[in-house]
């Protein structure tokens, strides 16, 4: 067991207090301090340094059905995290060990050994493992490779492209060997960048107009791939020009998580017969299968250069609600890090 009278009494963290209606409002949590806990037997005290915040989070503020168990009321909220072993009571992990767990929305944490993941600060910037080397790099690697059953030569497109999934996902489709990828996007300065920084062979800011006709323009021989981070009318637009034999892989529908009425579904699934196409839902826990050969892969292309990423850095746990929201307004380019 380690010394901790050397650290602070108080961590500050994120309580959900009600469940948002519509988008979430700032009454709906509450920054509260709590005591710094002690290890247990097998477990570590992580002070955490960068905090995810995502998509995802918005359905576990919801106590409807879902995958994945809701926040509870009144409790510290959860999320990737990537912090330094403060403390130890496990073996195998040592104080000045980094390493990735799920016990986001706070500065310390205690986490048991088994679910602390250890990572290496000197191979890769720590951020990196809350991004294109972490959950949401698996997720496009997984929804692109293994749900969309992605081949050289297909046609590929990329809703919420300059998110931190979209981004990868239309890299890796370059990388290995798509004909064309296509992303939309909601600015113009993100547009920019998906063209000249990310290599993407189109795009367009889906705000400039019907996102189907600009579809049509940019991909006049249809698409092979669709990978749906947004719902609605982009599903929409690329069911109308999905080829034969095409795929559509559903990560998320970041265009409906604030919505109180059901969303008007896509009005062409009839197209799904007469292309024999499919689409399918995913979610990254179940693939984590691929992650050695994920990070083998993708690694060695962060390094060179060969896949860029972008973050969108907020200082400060007191602007933790900030940057998830901002997540939801589409205000972040890449992966949005809290940095503690």
């Amino acid at each position: 067991m380690t010394d901790t009278s050397t650290l602070p009494a108080v961590s500050r963290e994120w309580h959900l207090v009600s469940r948002p209606v519509g988008w979430p409002k700032p009454e709906d949590f509450a920054f509260v301090e709590a005591e710094v806990p002690q290890p247990g037997e097998g477990q570590v005290l992580v002070r955490n340094k960068y905090l995810s915040v995502d998509p995802y989070m918005r359905g576990r503020m919801s106590d409807a059905k879902s995958y994945v168990a809701p926040f509870e009321l009144g409790k510290v909220m959860q999320g990737g995290a990537v912090g330094e072993v403060v403390a130890s009571n496990a073996e195998g992990l040592s104080v000045g060990d980094h390493v990735l767990h799920f016990f986001g929305w706070r500065e310390y944490a205690v986490v048991g050994a088994k679910n602390a993941v250890k990572v290496d600060p000197d191979a890769a910037p720590l951020s990196t493992y809350l991004g294109v080397l972490g959950m949401t790099g698996l997720t496009a690697y997984a929804g692109l490779l293994r749900t969309a059953a992605f081949k050289e030569g297909d046609t590929v497109f990329v809703s919420g492209a300059a998110g931190a999934v979209g981004g990868q996902v239309g890299q890796i489709a370059k990388l290995k060997g798509a004909s064309r990828v296509i992303g939309s996007a909601g600015s113009d300065e993100k547009v920019k960048l998906l063209v000249e920084e990310y290599g993407f062979d189109a795009a367009f800011n889906y705000k400039d107009g019907p996102v189907g006709k600009q579809l049509r323009a940019a991909a006049p021989d249809g698409i092979d791939v669709y990978f749906d981070n947004v719902g609605g009318d982009h599903l929409e637009a690329a069911i109308g020009s999905l080829n034969e034999g095409g795929r559509i892989a559903v990560c998320g529908m970041i265009s409906v998580y604030n919505n109180t009425e059901p969303a008007p579904g896509p009005r062409n699934l009839a197209r799904l017969i007469a292309t024999r196409g499919r689409i399918e839902g995913f979610l990254v826990g179940d693939h984590y299968d691929l992650q050695p050969q994920f990070v083998q892969e993708v690694a060695p292309w962060v390094a060179s250069g060969e896949l860029k990423y972008r973050e969108t850095v907020v200082e400060g746990i007191e602007n933790n609600l900030e940057a998830f929201l901002g997540v939801l307004r589409g205000d972040n380019t890449g992966k949005m890090i809290v940095k503690l």
